[in-house]
């Protein structure tokens, strides 16, 4: 028999707030985490807003030598990984060998390859910083992470684009499950807010360039037309429930069911008729044993764009049938931009949140239904509500789709 896994610690750094109190009120009340980018001079960009983090001091996590040795994206991790592990109150009561580390990220230390590049370019290559490629690789938030809380269990990072922090907390759920490990660190973290950056998803045609703070981020609603940048990092210790238990740990709720698929369609477009996304919720949905009657929040990938928005409708009633109309769907990208790899981790907190608080985020800046988006999207104010389960999706470049279900912990 498989081991059950619940959530007892997390941890956020995000456009809307750098800890999961200030997160969780400013999803509650509608925040708007979007503005005009300041990291760099966007004069010659048509894409000039992102949704930054705002106010972090990566000195209140780390010391001054390692702030040196990490790029952006890593600082993020470090500062989520150590809420979450504060939060759950782990630390000192699990061995080493039993605490793990699963931590994605879709693009690694993107700022810390520019910089290096340009020194490469303009200095020679003498000047190239030694901490070049430990600044740069993907997986070092993995192993800072571990270094930082002595993590000596099963360690991975996930890189599956903007569906990595979801598949790196089923993967850790998969391996919990299988007693592979008493507690896993699982989520993700992005630092893409570049020139570099958002010039690449500007001239593939993924970001909204309207430019207007109010009506760029319009998830579901007719007028959408791509997403904006966001950033920032997002932990969860999902445990054993017994070795949860027998500590006296809090619970925040119970992770369900897990699905996992590839459209094998098309490098950034997804299937049309949603066969990848439907497939994973389904398998989600079946794991976790949702009963038709259940009432259940949907935190959706949601970016805002023409495709995904459309495709992801489609999917819920695919997979839900009659449930998805009488499901209460919100896209928590409204406030907080695409986080990119550290999304799914991002969604799952608010969706662990939404459950336990019995109230569900809003679609901030709803304002034209679309035909092809016909669900109930919470639109521009929080709802309260008692919901039964909490699932989110998240769909990404390459194909990848993942979806988590939540319950509460009984």
């Amino acid at each position: 028999m498989s081991k059950r896994v619940v959530v007892t610690g997390m941890g956020v750094i995000t456009p809307i707030g750098n800890d999961v109190k200030s997160f969780w009120n400013g999803l509650v009340s509608g925040k708007n985490g979007i503005g005009q980018i300041t990291k760099f001079d966007t004069a010659d960009y048509k894409v000039k807003i992102a949704a930054e983090v705002k106010d972090f001091h990566p000195a209140d996590y780390m010391e001054k030598p390692m702030i040196h040795k990490t790029d952006l994206f890593c600082q993020y991790a470090l500062a989520a990984a150590s809420q979450a592990m504060e939060d759950s109150g782990i630390g000192g009561k699990i061995a080493p060998e039993r605490l793990g580390v699963y931590v994605g990220s879709g693009v690694g230390g993107i700022s810390t390859f520019v910089e290096e590049c340009t020194k490469l370019n303009t200095k020679g290559p003498r000047r190239v910083s030694p901490f070049f490629i430990p600044k740069l690789i993907a997986n070092i938030a993995v192993g800072n992470i571990a270094i930082a809380h002595n993590a000596k269990g099963p360690s991975l990072c996930i890189v599956t684009a903007c569906s990595t922090s979801s598949n790196a907390i089923g993967e850790a759920y998969r391996a919990i499950q299988n007693d592979s490990a008493d507690a896993i660190i699982a989520g993700g973290a992005e630092a893409c807010i570049t020139g570099i950056g958002i010039a690449g998803f500007t001239n593939c045609m993924a970001l909204c360039e309207t430019n207007d703070l109010e009506n760029s981020s319009m998830p579901f609603d007719k007028r959408r037309s791509g997403f904006v940048m966001g950033e920032g990092g997002a932990a969860l210790i999902l445990e054993e429930y017994e070795h949860a238990v027998s500590r006296g740990a809090k619970i925040y709720g119970e992770i369900l069911g897990y699905g996992n698929t590839n459209d094998a369609y098309h490098m950034t477009a997804p299937q049309p008729e949603a066969e990848g996304i439907t497939n994973a919720i389904k398998q989600a949905v079946s794991e976790a044993g949702i009963p038709s009657d259940a009432k259940l929040y949907i935190n959706a990938h949601g970016t805002s764009t023409p495709l995904n928005d459309k495709t992801e409708t489609l999917a819920f009633k695919k997979s839900l049938g009659e449930q998805a109309h009488t499901a209460l769907i919100s896209s928590t990208k409204s406030m907080t931009g695409h986080m990119l790899g550290a999304t799914g981790a991002v969604e799952a907190i608010a969706s662990i949140l939404a459950l336990k608080n019995g109230i569900v985020p809003p679609t901030i800046g709803y304002k034209e239904p679309d035909p092809d988006c016909d669900l109930d999207y919470v639109p521009n104010k929080a709802r309260h509500a008692d919901i039964d389960y909490a699932i989110s999706t998240s769909l990404g470049f390459g194909g990848h789709n993942a979806c988590l279900v939540f319950g509460k912990a009984e």
